[in-house]
């Protein structure tokens, strides 16, 4: 797989009570926005859940890319303010394991904010 693949290689787990209860991998390329509700609703209806059954949201918040962050922590941000459920972000290998434990210690950021490891960098507008 190419390097610019591998960036693009999105992936939602389903868990419950520390048990995987379906995974899935897509290639989500420059359709992100296009395609990871239809991912999450894949998902969920292969383990035959409802959005309403999901009660917490671990997402990565970073390093990445800048649109794919935006959108994926943008959707995440969606879904626990309308589900009224706590999220939470973390970041570095063990992100998920974290982000789990952290949600069980009744943990909620209300707001997962992204890390893109580096300043923006801002184009200035042309005169």
């Amino acid at each position: 797989m190419k390097r610019s693949d591998v960036r693009d290689l999105i992936s939602h787990k389903l868990s419950a009570n520390r048990q995987p209860l379906a995974a899935i991998k897509w290639q989500a390329d420059r359709k992100l926005a296009g395609t990871i509700h239809k991912q999450i609703k894949k998902i969920l209806g292969a383990s035959s859940l409802q959005l309403e059954d999901i009660e917490g949201i671990v997402c990565f918040k970073g390093p990445g890319s800048f649109t794919g962050l935006r959108i994926g922590l943008s959707v995440a941000n969606a879904l626990a303010y309308a589900l009224n459920i706590p999220i939470v972000a973390s970041r570095n290998k063990d992100w998920l394991k974290k982000g789990i434990k952290d949600l069980q210690a009744g943990k909620n950021e209300k707001i997962a904010i992204p890390f893109y490891g580096r300043p923006p960098n801002i184009t200035q507008p042309r005169k």
